[in-house]
C-alpha cells in the first residue's frame, strides 16, 4: 500500500540565523506532529531595526506521514 502525506506550512523565527529558524519551525511542529519526513524552503525574509537585522523568517513546508 502506497504512503500519504500531508503538508503543513509554518513560519519559524531566530534571532540567529535561517537556519535556526528552520530548525525552530520544526522543534515546534514536533510538540504536535508526528511522522515528520521531510521540509522544503519557500521563502526568507528578515525584520530590520535601527539598520540591522533583529529577527530572521523562515517559511517551510512540512510533510508528514498520514497514520492509517
Amino acid at each position: 500500500m502506497s504512503d500519504v502525506y500531508k503538508i503543513t506550512e509554518l513560519v519559524g523565527t531566530s534571532p540567529v540565523s535561517f537556519a535556526e529558524a528552520a530548525k525552530a519551525a520544526v522543534a515546534e511542529a514536533a510538540k504536535s506532529v508526528r511522522h515528520m519526513d521531510w521540509l522544503e524552503v519557500i521563502g526568507q525574509s528578515a525584520r530590520i531595526k535601527d539598520g540591522k537585522v533583529e529577527e530572521f523568517q523562515v517559511k517551510v513546508k512540512i510533510g508528514f506521514k498520514i497514520e492509517r
